[in-house]
């Protein structure tokens, strides 16, 4: 078994990998507002990037909310100062649930430190667990620990604070995957000594087969050969400069890539490459005697399998000895 690994040029894959990160806390709530239970805030990406911010909360007063506001903070109480980058003048609201009966929940995106949203038309509003979803909100700038600070309203201008509470969350630096792909090119000739059968005479036609297995990775492939025809000391078994048939009692040595009948030898190709046309039909062979690279076969990005019929014939007149001929096989891919 002959085998053969070319890899060539090293080529890189770069993934991002983005997490989104979510956190529990409880902090210190706005003055005289109830507490928010159970709080906390998914967000869609955690590079510095736009994204997804979904909020969770419980409600805890019977009071009929119409508005909320969720402040970026760099701390989770005193004066507020939004982190670096953080913006929601282009958020939208993409969904809401169990903040109140009555009327549609829009949201409002005149300030660039907070996501709010309200609802003129509320009438109720049962305690209980809300959510509410933004879109296209602008993280920070850079990796950092932030905190939102969320607290419903009894107006939709947002005065009469009713519930409150604190979320934190965080950007990080997005995690990059390299991964390298070598080229490479497989090729493996099945047998490196082929017996033809039976004994040549000048009324039976000797063949033998050999099998050549190609796979690459790269755009394409080909295979060549050079060799030199049977020979046994000063004698020699003229091969065929063309495509001709087998026939008994003359020189006659040759090959194809075919399952042929006359003789019975060789098999299909498995795979989708290409068979040069020379050694492309049933019952016909042909061999080049050189050292020049005489094209075989072609295939594209794939794995393929080519049967190699070998056949002899001779005169009556042709002198005994153990005849040999030989055939290098060539394998080159393209990247």
């Amino acid at each position: 078994m002959k085998k053969t690994n070319i890899k060539l040029i090293t080529r890189q894959v770069a993934y991002a990998i983005v997490g989104a990160v979510t956190m529990l806390a409880s902090f210190p709530a706005v003055t005289s507002a109830a507490q928010l239970t159970t709080r906390s805030v998914v967000i869609g990406n955690s590079a510095a990037a736009t994204t997804t911010y979904n909020f969770t909360f419980t409600t805890v007063s019977s009071t009929t909310i119409k508005g909320v506001t969720i402040e970026a903070c760099t701390t989770a109480s005193g004066t507020c100062t939004t982190p670096t980058g953080f913006s929601a003048t282009g958020s939208t609201l993409s969904g809401s649930t169990g903040l109140s009966a009555g009327g549609t929940w829009v949201v409002d995106a005149s300030n660039s430190a907070k996501l709010a949203a309200n609802n003129t038309g509320s009438t109720s509003t049962t305690p209980g667990v809300a959510t509410l979803n933004f879109s296209n909100v602008t993280n920070p700038t850079a990796p950092e620990v932030f905190y939102m600070r969320i607290t419903t309203w009894g107006t939709i201008s947002y005065t009469g604070s009713i519930d409150a509470g604190t979320v934190a969350t965080a950007t990080a630096a997005n995690v990059t995957v390299t991964a390298n792909v070598d080229e490479s090119l497989t090729f493996t000739v099945g047998s490196t000594s082929v017996a033809m059968t039976p004994s040549l005479t000048s009324s039976t036609t000797g063949t033998g087969t050999s099998t050549l297995a190609i796979a690459t990775n790269g755009t394409g492939y080909s295979i060549g050969y050079s060799g030199t025809t049977l020979t046994s000391g000063s004698n020699s078994i003229a091969a065929l400069a063309t495509k001709t048939a087998a026939a008994t009692g003359g020189a006659q040595f040759g090959i194809n890539l075919m399952s042929n009948s006359a003789p019975s030898v060789g098999s299909a190709k498995t795979g989708s490459g290409t068979i040069a046309s020379d050694y492309n039909t049933a019952n016909s062979f042909t061999f080049v005697v050189g050292t020049g690279n005489t094209p075989l076969a072609t295939g594209t990005n794939t794995s393929d399998t080519y049967t190699v019929s070998y056949i002899a014939n001779i005169p009556a007149t042709q002198a005994p000895g153990a005849y040999t001929a030989t055939a290098n096989y060539v394998a080159t891919a393209t990247f």
